[in-house]
């Protein structure tokens, strides 16, 4: 079965180094999210970016950064997302937020014969 609808997605970019309380912050934000109930996280780590400080960084072994960008993206309604955003001001001292109206299509309950 489809479902079909609109939903918020909010992304999250951090350097891999940031952290909260001795914890990496992508997972402090991912723990908050799943203890919030939002309808899903995912983190996803970057090859090479650059940010407010300009420096490139890289995972290319003869310039390896440390400090790789990394996206924490979590979907849910507006509702939601916007009392979710609030938390940020706590945890993300450097990064950048974006916020943009998605259409999700989510496929639940296969058959068990569709499964692969």
């Amino acid at each position: 079965m489809r479902l079909h609808g609109s939903a918020m997605r909010l992304t999250i970019l951090i350097g891999e180094d940031a952290h909260y309380k001795q914890r990496p912050l992508y997972s402090e934000i991912v723990r908050r999210a799943h203890d919030q109930g939002m309808a899903g996280a995912s983190v996803f780590r970057g090859m090479e970016g650059f940010g407010a400080s300009s420096l490139i960084h890289t995972d290319r072994i003869l310039s390896l950064s440390d400090d790789l960008p990394i996206a924490i993206v979590i979907v849910d309604n507006e509702e939601r997302i916007n009392e979710f955003v609030a938390q940020l001001d706590e945890l993300v001292t450097e990064g950048l937020v974006i916020m943009d109206r998605v259409e999700v299509y989510r496929y639940v309950g296969r058959p068990p014969w569709a499964a692969g």
